[in-house]
């Protein structure tokens, strides 16, 4: 078995013409491009097509949620102009009760041009509401920031709704357009807390999933809100000194008991379902050894794929797991963190196809790619390249199948 912690990342380097980066989306959705690997042969169609390759009676599992308004600018009186993005709830920690607050919560944020603002609250009219912030401490680049609104008739859903900016990712290397706020969301986006969309469902359209309803595909939606971390490039000259980001996500009881009943025919749309997904195994894992672990340790570790005694488990044992916790708990929900890494050298245990984007060169997205193709990925890549296919969030897909 491969260790992934020795993986040197220059393997994972490619030549990325910024004319391939697709700056905008295609005006419809669904006339993308989408590559096919399939028996380890690689060809391609467009994305409207996408049910003539899934088979009958599979499962397809969703991300849900829904890309917020999460960067704001203030001005400082001295002109400076200061970035707070919010990255996830402190206080309260849950989103919803967060979005749901009235007058004040904070927040983790990161924020632009930190060196020019001390100790000092910045005020920014929201609306006709005065909106302050103050930056209470920080950890790493990471900061708790405090924010206060004297409207209570608005939420801070509302706040970031007025007078927040979607956060387009930084390699489009442009300013986020009005266009954006209906294009960087999936047609099933729902749940709000992502600072990133789930790239790969922005190519579905009410057309592709009537399609695969006449194929008798079934659909599961869970929740993963997509953090700043999955635009972070690995670093290090190895994965051992990379720290993978760690993700809230959300599925629902009946969501796994789906999965039971489709084992073996079970595709991800998407790296952050896929890793949701895998997470589910590693999860079973925690509550093999301890069945009344309490639901706030309830984390899976980055490294914890990969120890000796992890894989034992059937799928479906550690998925009965699950059940049986909500079930003594009388809960239809499971809510977990999960910082797991997924390079070479992992086994899929829930994972049989992938639906994805065309990410960066030595991003952790590229070593989950490699590792579910057994380290084929820069063919798939060279036939991308050579076919004009569009890469990064706006660009073309790919529907990978072991």
């Amino acid at each position: 078995m491969i260790n992934p912690q020795s993986i040197p990342i220059t393997a994972f380097n490619y030549n990325l013409p910024e004319e391939k980066i697709a700056k905008f989306p295609l005006p419809k959705r669904d006339q993308s491009k989408l590559l096919i690997r399939k028996d380890g042969q690689i060809s391609e169609t467009i994305f409207q097509n996408l049910s003539e390759y899934i088979p009958e009676n599979a499962l397809l599992v969703f991300n849900n949620t829904k890309v917020i308004q999460a960067r704001m600018l203030f001005q400082k009186p001295s002109g400076a102009q200061i970035e707070i993005f919010c990255l996830e709830p402190e206080e309260p920690a849950d989103y919803a009760q967060s979005f749901a607050q009235t007058r004040s919560c904070v927040w983790r944020c990161l924020i632009g041009n930190a060196k020019r603002w001390k100790r000092e609250k910045l005020v920014k009219e929201v609306h006709g509401t005065r909106c302050t912030v103050e930056r209470l401490k920080t950890e790493g680049d990471v900061h708790l920031v405090r924010f206060e609104w004297d409207n209570s008739d608005l939420t801070f859903a509302d706040i970031l709704e007025i007078g927040g900016e979607l956060p387009i990712p930084p390699y489009l290397n442009r300013k986020t357009e009005e266009s954006d706020k209906e294009t960087y969301q999936t047609i099933y986006s729902k749940i709000k807390g992502s600072v990133a969309a789930p790239t790969a469902g922005l190519h579905f359209t009410e057309a592709v999933f009537q399609s695969l309803r006449e194929k008798n595909v079934d659909f599961e939606e869970l929740t993963l809100h997509v953090g700043a971390g999955t635009f972070k490039p690995v670093k290090s000259e190895t994965l051992a000194e990379h720290v993978m980001h760690t993700e809230y996500f959300s599925i629902k009881k009946t969501t796994v008991e789906q999965l039971i009943k489709k084992t073996g025919h079970v595709f991800a749309v998407g790296t952050t379902s896929v890793r949701s997904l895998e997470s589910l195994y590693c999860i079973g894992e925690i509550l093999a050894k301890n069945p009344d672990v309490n639901l706030d340790e309830l984390s899976v570790s980055q490294w914890q794929a990969y120890s000796e005694n992890s894989g034992q488990l059937s799928v479906n044992d550690a998925l009965n797991n699950i059940l049986n916790y909500l079930e003594s708990r009388k809960s239809d929900k499971l809510i977990a963190h999960t910082q797991i890494l997924i390079a070479p050298g992992y086994h899929f245990k829930i994972v049989n196809g992938i639906i994805t984007n065309f990410h960066q060169p030595k991003s952790t997205l590229l070593l989950l790619i490699s590792a579910f193709v057994k380290g084929k990925w820069r063919e798939i890549y060279d036939y991308a390249l050579a076919h004009d296919f569009r890469f990064l969030s706006y660009g073309d897909s790919s529907l990978l199948i072991n």
